[in-house]
């Protein structure tokens, strides 16, 4: 059995249809809510209802479970994160467990740029929560990933509703130049079938992005022309960017939720271009033929 945390989320989703399409059974681990849960549709998995830091509820969940794919996160969230309890203490609870019910495999997807040290909330938590879980001694694989684009994603989606958000002058992060590895959910989600497979991958940590390094502009720019809008951009401060998505995120609840991204955009995230096909032998999806989706209906 497979246990899955976020697997209702974009990432999530795409991994446990590979998985269940495999003919692996799965669990899906659900946080409690008033909400009805987004379950992969015409997929047969097993559900657990329980939060994360329920220790008690979370030992339940593990009777039978041999891997754990931990994929929940916050950064969709924007400013109503919760570091703390979502990523450091539950994945330090998960991974401890785990150890303790002698689990096989716990694969944790971080970001680049993950560190103890980091100025920005969210990196620092990924580095503690890497942390947690390397000292639980569960046989771990972490993948620190570029940022992951695909219909439904939290980047080129929440982009895209951000451009729509502003009349003419759309505002940036510093002069725009950042760079980024854009990967596509399905090289990631091979990637971890990949990672499953192999024993060797135990006790590692892999960074993983896709084969272009975008700046920010050029992503903004490959929107737009998807989208067929047009729109300045609008070169800002870091600092004061960060201040105004603060702002529009608790005056304005339907603005796109972008609070994550000041951070993560504010220095490049990059890795080298050929780790796909080095450690993987997959030629990963561009970025620039593959947006679509974003201008689908419906």
């Amino acid at each position: 059995m497979i246990l899955v945390t976020g697997g209702t989320g974009f990432i999530g989703n795409v991994l446990v249809r590979n998985l269940v399409s495999l003919g692996y059974p799965i669990r899906l681990l659900i946080n409690p809510s008033t909400e009805t849960p987004r379950l992969p549709p015409g997929l047969a998995v097993d559900v657990a209802i329980s939060g994360l830091d329920d220790e008690r509820s979370v030992r339940a969940s593990l009777k039978g479970v041999r891997t754990i794919f931990h994929l929940v996160g916050t950064e969709s969230r924007g400013i109503h994160y919760d570091f703390e309890r979502v990523d450091i203490r539950s994945t330090r609870i998960l991974a401890e467990l785990g150890r303790e019910m002698e689990i096989e495999r716990f694969f944790y997807l971080s970001h680049l740029g993950a560190d103890r040290h980091s100025a920005y909330p969210y990196l620092k938590a990924k580095a503690l929560s890497e942390a947690a879980i390397v000292a639980s001694g569960v046989p771990y694989t972490i993948l620190r990933t570029a940022a992951v684009y695909g219909k439904h994603d939290h980047f080129t989606e929440v982009f895209a509703r951000y451009l729509r958000a502003f009349p003419r002058f759309v505002p940036i992060p510093g002069d725009g130049s950042a760079k980024v590895q854009p990967l596509w959910v399905d090289d990631l989600a091979t990637c971890l079938l990949l990672c499953f497979e192999d024993a060797k991958k135990a006790f590692t940590t892999i960074t993983v992005g896709g084969m272009e390094s975008l700046t920010v502009e050029e992503i903004f720019l490959m929107i737009m022309e998807e989208l067929k809008i047009q729109k300045r951009l609008l070169r800002m401060s870091p600092v004061w960017h960060r201040q105004l998505v603060i702002a529009m995120e608790q005056w304005f609840p339907k603005f796109p939720r972008t609070y994550f991204w000041t951070d993560y955009l504010a220095e490049d995230r990059i890795t080298g271009i050929d780790v796909l096909p080095r450690e993987f032998s997959l030629v990963p999806t561009r970025l620039s033929r593959n947006l679509s989706y974003l201008s689908e209906r419906g």
